[in-house]
């Protein structure tokens, strides 16, 4: 058995792509994975798959499976339990358990072209960002809702497909995956 995380890009959010997780179990079910967790409504699936299958080919399963049962499309980004552990320990602002409110990290579904990245570094903002590979870490000087580096901020300067996760939901998709202590 291989344990995997699942990211669902725009589920549940202002009313659109309504999904009950009781159902997109079921989808991750037919596809033939087990030991299914769900976290919140936004599209956090933990995983387990019957043998080891690249994560590309595993996104492309699951959107093709969920454009079958709910008639739309769902961008999604797949990491493994190590990776996460190594995504979190590798957050350059460090964020303490006490006050994660002001970190996110935003989940790319590949690793974003040198043009876009320096596109994302003009920009004039008060918030903090670092861009590693395919993720970006974020540190608010407010909350999310203030401030401009939002999901389609970094999608539309990047030019590629990504989701943002809040640092509590990181951390409880970490203990779900049951990968050890960062």
């Amino acid at each position: 058995m291989a344990k995997y995380i699942a990211i669902l890009r725009g589920i549940n959010v202002g009313g659109k792509k309504k999904v009950l997780m009781k159902d997109l179990k079921e989808t991750f079910r037919e596809l033939g994975f087990s030991n299914i967790q769900t976290y919140v409504q936004s599209g956090n699936v933990v995983f387990d798959t019957p043998k080891d299958i690249s994560d590309r080919k595993l996104e492309k399963n699951i959107e093709n499976a969920i454009q079958k049962a709910f008639d739309f499309e769902v961008p999604v980004i797949v990491r493994t339990p190590p990776r996460l552990k190594k995504v979190i320990s590798s957050n350059p602002f460090k964020p303490d358990n006490g006050d994660i409110k002001k970190y996110y990290l935003v989940f790319l579904k590949e690793n974003p072209q040198a043009e876009g990245i320096r596109k994302l570094e003009e920009a004039n903002t008060p918030d903090e960002f670092k861009i590693d590979d395919d993720h970006i870490y974020i540190k608010y000087s407010s909350k999310y809702s203030d401030s401009k580096l939002n999901n389609n901020f970094f999608e539309n300067k990047l030019g590629v497909t990504a989701s943002t996760r809040n640092w509590k939901t990181i951390m409880k998709l970490h203990e779900i995956a049951g990968t050890s202590p960062v």
